[in-house]
C-alpha cells in the first residue's frame, strides 16, 4: 500500500468493518452532500446500508486516518452477489456472473484531503483485496449520470472520468441502474441513473 505522509490507510473486512460504520457513515453524509450526488444523508439508514458490507466476510473498507487519528476518507467494496438487488440487474442482464464481479461502493475524501493521492490508495488498498481473495475476474463501480449543462453545478467542476480510466476503467457500454434518493432541500426521494464502470483482471492477476 502506497505511503501517504501524515496519512494512514487501513483496511477493514467483514465483521471489523462495524468499527468504522459510524465514521463511514458521517463520511459518506458529509461528500454526497456535495455535487454531483447532492444527497441528503439519514445516519439510521447509512448504519443500516453499511451494515450489510458488515455482514459479508469477504467486504472491504478502507480508512484514511490523519495524524491524530481522525477519519477524513473511505472507501468500500462488496462481492457483488452481496450487494442489493438494484445493482444486480445490469450485470445480469449482460450475462454475468454475478459471483465474478467485485463491487465497488463508493471513496468518499473530505475537500482538505484531495490532491494527494489518498484516491489512488483507495483503489490500490481494493484492488489488493480482490486479487488476495483470487475469486473475482471483474472490478466494477456506478457513476452518477448528470446533465452537462445542469445549472446546479460548481463552476470549474471537474468529474473523475480522466482518474478512472488511468486506474484502467471503462464505462460498460449501456449499463446502468436506478437509484432513489432524497436530495439536499428536496422533501421526497427522487430516481437517479447510474452508470457502470468496470475493469477486467486477467486471469493471472486473480490467481497469483
Amino acid at each position: 500500500m502506497r505511503n501517504i505522509p501524515g496519512i494512514d490507510v487501513r483496511a477493514h473486512t467483514g465483521q471489523d468493518i462495524l468499527r468504522v460504520v459510524d465514521e463511514l457513515a458521517g463520511l459518506r453524509i458529509a461528500v454526497f452532500r456535495e455535487w454531483p450526488y447532492l444527497y441528503e444523508g439519514d445516519r439510521d439508514y447509512e448504519r443500516d446500508y453499511l451494515a450489510a458490507y458488515a455482514a459479508s466476510p469477504r467486504s472491504v473498507c478502507v480508512v484514511a486516518r490523519d495524524g491524530d487519528g481522525v477519519a477524513v476518507g473511505a472507501s468500500t467494496g462488496i462481492p457483488l452477489a452481496d450487494d442489493d438487488d438494484a445493482f444486480h440487474a445490469p450485470f445480469l442482464e449482460r450475462g454475468f456472473a454475478l459471483d465474478d464481479v467485485f463491487y465497488f461502493g463508493e471513496s468518499v475524501l473530505l475537500p482538505a484531503w484531495r490532491g494527494k493521492g489518498i484516491g489512488h490508495a483507495f483503489f490500490d488498498a481494493r484492488e489488493a483485496h480482490v486479487r488476495a481473495t483470487g475469486a473475482f475476474r471483474f472490478t466494477a463501480f456506478c457513476s452518477v449520470r448528470r446533465d452537462v449543462d445542469d445549472p446546479r453545478a460548481p463552476e470549474g467542476y471537474r468529474g473523475n472520468e480522466a482518474f478512472w480510466r488511468k486506474r484502467l476503467y471503462a464505462p460498460a457500454d449501456g449499463m446502468q441502474c436506478a437509484l432513489s434518493w432524497k436530495e439536499s432541500g428536496s422533501s421526497d426521494a427522487t430516481p437517479h441513473v447510474l452508470d457502470v464502470w468496470m475493469r477486467e483482471f486477467d486471469r493471472a492477476e486473480v490467481s497469483a
